[in-house]
């Protein structure tokens, strides 16, 4: 058995594809790929597949993650594995790495601990204004939120206590405009438990999602 990591990109209609259809995904793309995927044990085998930090629906991703267990046997080799996936994968699935991991290694989603993001704002507003918020936000010595939670009826409820955003924000930066539109760089923490979300970055900025675009551009891990 070999465990293989593959990170790609996330663009177009699939931005709107949830984590659990994108585990679907990769099953089907494997299957599709004749590659011959390895099974837990137990009652109802599953595919032995991990993505990394779950991506907001709406955002794009330039550097995803998903690690793959498959039984090592001649009908593949690591070198055609890219070829093999991509032609198996949807338009706006594009892979950018393969390589081979540690078979008993942790698992993926424990190793991610930093998510970085570019957000460019499609409203106008003042360069000045945004150094402003950027500045104030970062001077915060701590920034109260309420999760929203979903509920089995899947509306959304607010659930106490509140958590602090503060300490999940490592770093703002403003980055060169793409025309008119200002961007901004974002270094978030991306632990289990303890994850920054760049909507909620904004909001407390004043700047509602709908007014941005989100691309994550790097997963960190360990």
């Amino acid at each position: 058995m070999i465990r293989i990591r593959i990170t790609f990109s996330k663009q177009g209609a699939l931005r709107y594809t949830s984590h659990l259809d994108l585990h679907s995904l990769w099953e089907r793309s494997a299957r599709r790929a004749n590659l011959p995927l390895a099974y837990s044990q137990g009652f109802h085998p599953q595919p032995k597949i991990q993505l990394a930090a779950a991506l907001a629906l709406g955002f794009t991703s330039q550097a995803e993650l998903v690690d793959l267990w498959l039984e090592d046997d001649e009908s593949w080799q690591l070198d055609s594995l890219k070829e093999k996936f991509q032609t198996a994968l949807p338009e706006g699935i594009k892979i950018s790495q393969v390589q081979e991991v540690e078979l008993r290694g942790p698992p993926l989603q424990t190793q991610v601990h930093t998510a970085e993001y570019e957000v460019t704002l499609l409203d106008e507003i003042p360069a000045s204004l945004l150094d402003e918020k950027i500045a104030t936000l970062l001077a915060a010595e701590s920034i109260l939120r309420e999760r929203r939670k979903r509920r089995k009826n899947k509306r959304y409820t607010t659930k106490k206590p509140t958590f602090d955003l503060r300490p999940l924000i490592l770093e703002i930066t403003p980055l060169p405009a793409e025309g008119e539109n200002l961007r901004l760089f974002m270094r978030l923490t991306a632990r289990e438990g303890a994850t920054g979300r760049p909507d909620d970055v904004l909001s407390e900025m004043g700047i509602p999602i709908e007014a941005a675009r989100v691309t994550r551009t790097n997963l960190v891990y360990e």
